[in-house]
């Protein structure tokens, strides 16, 4: 990967195409230019007969210049870098920046492209794009620019390690919304990367990630957690917190459903039935002086409702 910096400093990472794919898009490139270039040579020569043989050599050399030349500069300019045989290799002309080529781009390669590759066999170009660290040749050196690869591989996503387990749930009550969105990338980015940074540097950029963190959240970061298990753990909090606003809602919402009429609710569970309640023993009877139990006025000894009527002893 090669790193370029734009003029809105963006850092962009690019794969400068090696000396194999680029050449095989040059020799595509001029199998189609001598193709056309014959054709042509070959109806001007049939319409041009009774001309003589200034006018055939001036015509020859303009129809050189603008088939071979001309026209691989205009290719690359209308397809903002994509001659054919880039397209078929996928690869794309762009200046040092990343943005595309124009006009004196393409016309400055195309110009010094004939001397480095076409007079030359393509060896001083080798020779170039073998020493140069971007495999550029000297018409890229001069125009400022550079043969990408289009078609990159896709990576895998690096391993985000988890927080230490004596983290978990220690930062719940920082107050995240400050923080913004181009500093999480950059944390995430850190710790998918971590493994492969030196760990002089690897250290300095997460204790500044931290700082900066710590700054939006309005609370240090402490002294005790290291600053790649901080950001580690300040990164899982935020995603369960956006986990809970994404999930948590829904349930919050089944569980008021009852409330909205037109929304069907599921039955609850039928209650058990009461257990059978035993009648209250009655008070045992009085005993009169006598021996005798004493039946209480009103009431008769069978349970019965009285009647008031009481009969003589």
């Amino acid at each position: 990967m090669s790193e370029l910096v734009t003029g809105e400093a963006v850092a962009l990472e690019l794969r400068p195409a090696r000396l194999p794919s680029r050449a095989l898009a040059v020799l595509l490139d001029l199998a189609v230019a001598v193709a056309v270039y014959v054709a042509v040579t070959i109806a001007l020569v049939a319409s041009t007969s009774s001309l003589d043989v200034a006018a055939q050599t001036a015509l020859s050399i303009a129809t050189f210049v603008l088939v071979l030349v001309g026209g691989p500069i205009a290719v690359e300019t209308l397809s903002h870098g994509r001659s054919l045989g880039k397209m078929a290799c996928g690869l794309r002309v762009v200046r040092d920046d990343g943005g595309p080529i124009r006009f004196r781009h393409s016309l400055v390669r195309g110009l010094i492209g004939v001397i480095e590759i076409l007079m030359t066999l393509g060896v001083v170009a080798c020779v170039a794009s073998l020493v140069s660290a971007r495999g550029r040749r000297l018409g890229d050196v001069f125009a400022g620019t550079l043969v990408v690869r289009e078609r990159v591989p896709s990576a895998s996503a690096g391993f985000m390690p988890p927080p230490p387990p004596w983290l978990e749930g220690r930062f719940s009550g920082l107050d995240l919304s400050a923080v913004p969105d181009d500093l999480w990338l950059a944390v995430r980015q850190y710790l998918a990367r971590m493994g492969q940074l030196d760990p002089r540097v690897g250290w300095a950029m997460a204790d500044r990630l931290a700082a900066d963190v710590a700054a939006r959240t309005g609370a240090p970061a402490p002294r005790e957690v290291p600053p790649p298990a901080y950001l580690a753990a300040v990164l899982q909090e935020r995603q369960a917190r956006e986990a809970w606003r994404a999930f948590g809602s829904a349930q919050t919402a089944a569980g008021t459903a009852a409330s909205v009429p037109g929304v069907p609710v599921a039955p609850s569970p039928a209650a058990p039935p009461p257990a059978p309640v035993a009648p209250p023993t009655p008070p045992p009877p009085a005993v009169s002086p006598g021996g005798r139990p004493e039946v209480a006025r009103g009431v008769p000894s069978d349970g019965r409702s009285g009647t008031g009527f009481v009969p003589p002893a």
